[in-house]
């Protein structure tokens, strides 16, 4: 079974949504683990986003990447430039490490419609990603 970390900058979002996706699409062919530079909580526009898309991720839970530093890592998947740039040391013998950066919704000011649509353009961004990566690396 292959590890895979997906890392954001604070594990409340882009990452959380990705984790949702990649344990519904490797249908147990990996352990999935979220983590983020920082801890910034569950963010409850991706909670509900996700819902609409019947994954439910209101039980995950805003880690720390220094919590997985036991975990030898098949996959280091960076979902924002932030993470990617300062990611610390991740002691994974042969972790592939990949990165896309994916608009973040969480920024986004305006009407609760310009935040839903934010939300629903990060996701479906998200889930197409990892959708492909799973069909080409599990």
């Amino acid at each position: 079974m292959k590890n895979i970390l997906v890392l954001c900058t604070g594990n409340s979002c882009r990452s959380q949504m990705a984790h949702g996706y990649l344990n519904t699409f490797s249908q147990g062919k990996a352990k999935i683990y979220s983590a983020g530079i920082e801890t910034h909580g569950l963010n409850p526009g991706a909670v509900s986003i996700m819902k609409e898309d019947h994954i439910d991720i209101s039980n995950h839970t805003s880690n720390h990447v220094d919590e997985y530093e036991n975990i030898d890592f098949d996959y280091i998947i960076t979902v924002c430039d932030h993470a990617n740039e300062n990611c610390p040391y991740i002691p994974s013998k042969n972790a592939v490490r990949l990165h896309h950066n994916f608009f973040d919704p969480s920024k986004v000011v305006g009407s609760d419609s310009e935040i839903h649509n934010a939300f629903l353009k990060a996701r479906n961004e998200i889930r197409s990603y990892f959708q492909a990566f799973v069909n080409e690396k599990l």
